[in-house]
Parts: C-alpha cells; sequence; structure tokens
C-alpha cells in the first residue's frame, strides 16, 4: 500500500475547518491565501500520496478562492509545476487579466513561481492535483512557460492517458507496494511531460531537438498503452507513427536502451507484479506472461531469470511466503 496522509474537515470543530484546510493545502502545495463567499460550515477531504519526488492529491471539497501571491511566492517557492484533473465542478482561473475556466475532465495547470487565482463554482468540487517538480521536466522552462495556464482536454491524446492512469492510481493505493512509489512518480512526470510536450511540438518555431523529445514521449506512452499486445515491434510502433525503423532507433539513442530492450523491461516489471498480486494468485504463470506480451513460457522464464536473477516460479513463492497469513 502507497504511503498517505490524509485530511477530513469533519476532524475538526466546525468554527477551525477553513483555517485548517488552508493550512493542509499550503502543505500540500504551497503557501496559499484562500477565502470564502459563504460562511457557515466548510466540508472538504483530501489525500495527500508521494510518489519520490512527484506527489498526487485527489480531493473534494466546497466552493471558495485559492491564491497564490506575490508576496507567498517570495515567502516560499517550492519550484513545482501543478496540474489539476476536474472531475466534476468547474474553476475559473486567473493569471492577472487573463482567464480560463475549467470543466469536467479539463487540466488546468500553475507554476509556483506565478501569481494566480482559482475561484471554483458553487457545490462539491471534485479534483486530483499532481505536483511535479520542475528538474524532472527535461524540458526548457521558457518552453513550458507558453504551456503553463492552457486548457488541457482530460478527453484525448496523451492528457486521456495522463487522466486515466492518475484517476486509476488514486481510485486503489492497496494494488501498489511503497517501493513502487517512485516508479510511478517517473510515469507519471514523464506523462506530464509528454503532454507539455505535445503541445509545444504544434509550434513549429520549437527548435528539432525539442520535436524529437516530444515524439519519443509520444511513442512511449504508445508502447505503455500496448504492452499487452505481442504483435509490439519496432516495425509496428514505427508504423503507428509515421517513421521509418532507422528513425525510431535513431530517437532511442538519446535513450538508455533499445526500443526492444524497454518494451521487454516494462513487459518483466508488470509480469512482476502480477506475480506478487493476491489478485493473481492463482493464475498460472504462463497466462501472466502471456497477458504482458510473452508467447513463450520458456522465453519469458529465461528473460525473467536474466533480469531479476531469480526463476518466475521462485519469486512468486518467496514473495507470498513472505506475507502476513
Amino acid at each position: 500500500m502507497l504511503s498517505e496522509t490524509v485530511f477530513r474537515s469533519e476532524d475538526f470543530a466546525v468554527g477551525d475547518r477553513f483555517d485548517a484546510w488552508q493550512e493542509c493545502t499550503s502543505r500540500m502545495h504551497a503557501p496559499l491565501e484562500l477565502s470564502r463567499d459563504h460562511t457557515g460550515d466548510f466540508r472538504a477531504d483530501a489525500r495527500l500520496i508521494r510518489l519520490g519526488a512527484v506527489s498526487v492529491w485527489p480531493a473534494a471539497f466546497e466552493q471558495h478562492v485559492w491564491r497564490r501571491t506575490p508576496k507567498l511566492i517570495r515567502q516560499s517557492d517550492p519550484e513545482l509545476y501543478h496540474l489539476s484533473l476536474v472531475l466534476r465542478g468547474e474553476a475559473r482561473v486567473s493569471w492577472g487579466t487573463r482567464n480560463v475556466t475549467h470543466r469536467a475532465y479539463d487540466f488546468h495547470t500553475n507554476d509556483s513561481a506565478r501569481p494566480w487565482e482559482i475561484r471554483t463554482s458553487d457545490g462539491l468540487i471534485k479534483s486530483v492535483g499532481i505536483e511535479v517538480p520542475k528538474a524532472l521536466l527535461p524540458l526548457p522552462r521558457h518552453q513550458v512557460d507558453r504551456v503553463i495556464g492552457q486548457r488541457m482536454s482530460g478527453r484525448e491524446g496523451i492528457g486521456s492517458l495522463l487522466a486515466q492512469f492518475v484517476t486509476r492510481l488514486v481510485a486503489d493505493t492497496d494494488s501498489y507496494q511503497p517501493a513502487d512509489a517512485p516508479r510511478i512518480g517517473t510515469v507519471l512526470s514523464d506523462l506530464v511531460t509528454a503532454l507539455f510536450a505535445q503541445i509545444l511540438d504544434a509550434d513549429a518555431s520549437l527548435p528539432p531537438e525539442t520535436h524529437s523529445r516530444a515524439l519519443t514521449l509520444r511513442i512511449k506512452a504508445f508502447i505503455r498503452r500496448h504492452l499487452h499486445d505481442p504483435e509490439l515491434t519496432p516495425g509496428a510502433i514505427a508504423t503507428a507513427h509515421h517513421i521509418s525503423r532507422s528513425y525510431l532507433h535513431r530517437l532511442f539513442q538519446a535513450e538508455s536502451e533499445t526500443v526492444a530492450a524497454y518494451i521487454r523491461r516494462l513487459r518483466l516489471e508488470a509480469a512482476r507484479r502480477d506475480l506478487t498480486d493476491p489478485a493473481w494468485r492463482t493464475a498460472p504463470i504462463h497466462a501472466i506472461a502471456a497477458r504482458w506480451g510473452f508467447c513463450r513460457p520458456a522465453d519469458f522464464s529465461r528473460a525473467f531469470r536474466i533480469a531479476y536473477g531469480i526463476s518466475p516460479k521462485d519469486h512468486r513463492h518467496q514473495a507470498f511466503q513472505a506475507q502476513p497469513g
């Protein structure tokens, strides 16, 4: 199970709930100034899920206004990019004279170094926030500045992939081990980078290396979506992205592994998780292998032993022996 910090307004006296919420959100993100249009009781629930340097916080709360002011920025700047996926309600975000309204399955973005104001609609708002350190995004900051403040869809393309990933993650953190947290954080930062790069890729004035990086990130996202497909090969990937196989291999020369090695590693990692997942405890090992694109059990066993120094059967046996009960 992933480690979580939980906030519930009902744990506080009625008169203290909004102040407690302001303190909570300031710890989760950066110092914030909060205010309300309505007096009386206030309801809010949130969870902070730390994934290495990245964090995610699903939340539900009633109408209020959030402000990140120049004074608060001078007080503290954690150097973060923030994305929020709106799941219910509306949020009107302002940067000076610029205003954008975000609705269900829109992402809005903020930079902890820039002042902004968010005014949410009446009723209960639901969202999932993602905090990514700026240092983790391999895109020049002056280029990311073009993305911040844009409304990005969580219903199509890479935005949809990110929305699906983060909503599934927060819906069931019990299926992950604490050691998985940094790896999940890496996947999230890659998806955020890919989403930003997709928008930047449409800008013809950007240098060729930025376009190449954006294409590589889109290809990696495509690979993750199709890991189950045994026909996922460099040739199929190149065809799906309208590039040659030689160009695909050139793109991965800047990475630490080849295309085929990248696919194999992700598949082995996924199969390794399933082998220790109680939900798959009775599934035959060859079925788990096939689920992740390994058609021949012998090939899977050999690749697993090379990668982890143990057979799939022994890995599963040791994992379940170590679990209580």
